[in-house]
């Protein structure tokens, strides 16, 4: 269920995701992953928000944001990937969208399911198979989570305000439990 556009306001908080058509490649290489996450990055300077987790997979994406001024987040991603699919296309010699939905965003105004949304987040790439290692991804935040990268894609607030220090994010996560936390997202998503 998507939100509607009176939802975006400042100091609210969302999921924001989105899944390709056919299950199509978003990202075929490494340079599609830094164009998306360096358009993103440009865009939060004009549409300012902290983003918290977010991950980039072959197929989807997903972002947990806060809008932090009158300027609704949704903006972030509808420019980026109306130019994303643009270049995308090109490059690749194709036509058509990428998306199989319109960008798809719910609000969250949990504590508990933050941190548990971050964790999901975070572990699509151990279940997705790509990877054994999460610190193996870099196309998540998972890194600045447990303090092994410095990017600029990252607000540690969520971290900060459940008591937690990188150490025990990474541990939390090497014994994080997908089909628990999938149930409880589950609730907030659909």
């Amino acid at each position: 269920m998507r939100c509607n556009k009176e939802s975006f306001q400042e100091d609210t908080y969302f999921h924001i995701y989105n899944h390709s058509i056919d299950n199509l490649d978003l990202f075929r290489a490494d340079e599609d992953y830094l164009l998306c996450l360096k358009k993103i990055k440009q865009k939060i300077q004009l549409y300012p928000a902290s983003i918290f987790a977010y991950c980039l997979m072959p197929n989807h994406f997903h972002f947990f944001i806060r809008q932090d001024s009158d300027k609704p987040v949704f903006r972030i991603f509808n420019d980026v990937f109306a130019g994303y699919v643009q270049i995308y296309n090109k490059k690749y010699n194709r036509k058509g969208r990428l998306f199989q939905n319109p960008l798809q965003h719910k609000i969250v105004e949990n504590d508990t399911y933050a941190l548990q949304l971050c964790q999901y987040i975070h572990f699509n790439p151990k279940k997705a198979g790509l990877f054994n290692d999460l610190a193996t991804w870099r196309y998540s935040n998972y890194l600045e989570w447990i303090g092994k990268r410095h990017g600029s894609i990252f607000c540690n607030e969520i971290l900060i305000n459940n008591g937690l220090t990188p150490d025990m994010y990474a541990v939390m996560m090497k014994e994080y439990d997908y089909l628990k936390t999938e149930e409880c997202i589950r609730k907030y998503m659909f």
